[in-house]
């Protein structure tokens, strides 16, 4: 018809505006809203929560000045700046100072992860399954997907700030500096929701997006707690990290807002970098190209434990390298913990020691019990892989080449568990490493290296919990939630002064703390069969369901 009238053939408006806009952004937000509906209110309530429980605990913990200023000086410690901050405010440390020292850290590092998880699962991991193409062939813009993510992660951080704001308030705090405190967190979580918006673009899965942005967070964690161990008020490693700067904003002590400009700064840097990549590259791939793989797969890959020990590896290097960094670093502050003793032999009291030694081996002891916790995450996260797997098919492909449900689950599992085992070894010979160079006893490495092993019964018991909740195919939030509950206990309750029964009943408080303490086996012993009935239970249900499509 246009040829007959001789007029120009229509231009296609609205798919040139699909392909290059912002179309359907608003329902891609409400859908990502509606699909976080849980998560994001659980995130904002366990925030609130341990802010709120805090509060509580800690009058009953230091009733007066005496017993806080005991508190700031242990804070005052290298060892305790490198775990918590800058250590402002440590001469009248009041429960503000200690929220801002002690606190604004972990709950930075929370909502960091909250950010990542957010955005990839909402940018790459839709590609990977397919879902975001099917969208796409819709009316919906290249820039919507990305932008509805980033939303959805801005919605989330203002929820959460909220709810810690009314956290803060509720425990007689100023408002002023509890805002700004949320504030500082949700700068912190808009960065690294930047982070993983540009790390999104770069690989080819989620996992790879969400390891190499978790890389970049544990690098600004550790940047910040050199930083802040090397000198008290912070150094300029300290300063390089986004999580420093909303520690440097001294809320409760001294209130400077202009610090949190680096981390808003950046978040909009990070997010237009973003941007510039999203179109760069096709739907489904990303920027940095998946080496080919071998024309023919080596005879370890032909077998489960081979493909489940290639499809790990990368997480487990990257765990291995975070773990034995943080560990060194920790176990170089050793002497500092002797000298403070030396210093202060108050400290015996709080620590129930007896010398500059015996602290230095209960506080040692107490670090690695804080990596075992950590492995017990990797274990949790490993074990899930196989959800993913076989959501993406893997699974029943392994399957119907003849390979057993009980196998194929139990290559994973096992994977997963010399996975723990080398974490574990790799933090205790780092730890024990660290506190050798810096004391002169060289003989700390390979104890701490065994001592790690305690650990291993109850990190199994995790992973097998996590095992089952998979092939039960129910929801992992008990599993996450029993793990995060059991950390919070065994990393605050002997300071908070809890009860004897729930530091008696708590996971991590059964294990016993060597080389500090005599070694019990039968905590073990029952923790190891714990362990091997959740495997077992796993694998009866997983044999007896039906797979994913």
């Amino acid at each position: 018809m246009s040829a007959v009238t001789g007029a120009a053939p229509a231009r296609p408006v609205a798919a040139t505006r699909g392909d290059h806009g912002l179309t359907g952004t608003r329902r891609l937000v409400r859908f990502g809203l509606r699909r976080d509906r849980v998560r994001i209110p659980a995130w904002a309530l366990g925030v609130a929560g341990l802010v709120g429980y805090m509060g509580l605990a800690i009058p009953l913990a230091y009733p007066d000045a005496a017993a806080r200023q005991t508190r700031a000086a242990i804070m005052a410690d290298p060892a305790g700046a490198l775990l918590t901050g800058p250590g402002y405010g440590l001469a009248d440390y009041t429960f503000g100072a200690m929220v801002a020292n002690e606190l604004v850290g972990m709950i930075s590092v929370a909502v960091a992860l909250m950010s990542i998880f957010l955005v990839v699962r909402h940018t790459r991991a839709e590609e990977e399954t397919g879902r975001a193409e099917l969208v796409r062939a819709g009316a919906v813009g290249r820039y919507a997907p990305l932008t509805a993510a980033l939303v959805v992660a801005v919605v989330a951080n203002l929820v959460v700030a909220l709810a810690l704001v009314l956290a803060l308030s509720a425990n007689d705090l100023a408002l002023v500096d509890s805002v700004a405190v949320a504030v500082g967190v949700a700068t912190v979580g808009l960065v690294f929701t930047g982070v993983a918006a540009v790390t999104a673009q770069l690989g080819d899965h989620g996992r790879s997006a969400s390891g190499t942005a978790g890389a970049v967070l544990g690098l600004a964690y550790v940047l910040r707690g050199v930083g802040d161990a090397q000198q008290l008020g912070g150094s300029a490693s300290s300063w390089a990290s986004p999580i420093g700067w909303v520690q440097q904003t001294r809320a409760f002590v001294d209130l400077r807002w202009w610090p949190l400009l680096l981390g808003l700064g950046l978040a909009v840097l990070l997010i237009a970098v973003a941007y510039v990549l999203v179109v760069r590259r096709d739907v489904g791939s990303g920027l940095v190209a998946s080496r080919p793989g071998r024309a023919g797969a080596s005879r370890g890959l032909v077998r489960p434990v081979g493909l489940a020990l290639r499809m790990e590896r990368v997480s487990l290097v990257g765990w291995g390298v975070g773990l034995a960094v943080f560990a060194g670093l920790t176990g170089s502050m050793g002497q500092g913990v002797v000298d403070s003793f030396l210093e202060q032999p108050e400290l015996a009291q709080v620590f129930g020691t007896s010398g500059a030694q015996d602290m230095l081996l209960a506080t040692l002891a107490a670090f690695l019990g804080f990596f075992a916790m950590a492995v017990a995450v990797y274990a949790v996260i490993s074990v899930n892989h196989l959800r993913r797997d076989e959501d993406e098919g893997r699974t029943g492909m392994v399957v119907a080449c003849g390979v057993s449900r009980p196998r194929w689950l139990g290559s994973s599992l096992a994977v997963t568990a010399v996975g723990a085992v080398v974490l574990l070894v790799v933090s205790g010979l780092a730890l024990g490493l660290g506190a050798g160079l810096s004391t002169g006893r060289a003989g700390l490495a390979g104890e701490f290296a065994v001592a790690a092993l305690v650990h291993l019964p109850l990190v199994l018991c995790f992973a097998g919990l996590a095992a089952l909740a998979y092939a039960a195919r129910t929801g992992t939030w008990g599993v996450w939630l029993l793990l995060v509950a059991s950390i919070l206990v065994g990393l605050y309750g002997p300071i908070l002064n809890l009860p004897d029964v729930v530091l008696d009943a708590a996971p991590f408080g059964l294990v016993p703390a060597l080389p500090h303490e005599a070694l019990e086996l039968g905590p073990l012993v029952a923790q190891g069969a714990v362990a091997l009935a959740l495997v077992l239970l796993a694998t009866r249900a997983f044999r007896r369901r039906d797979l994913t499509g």
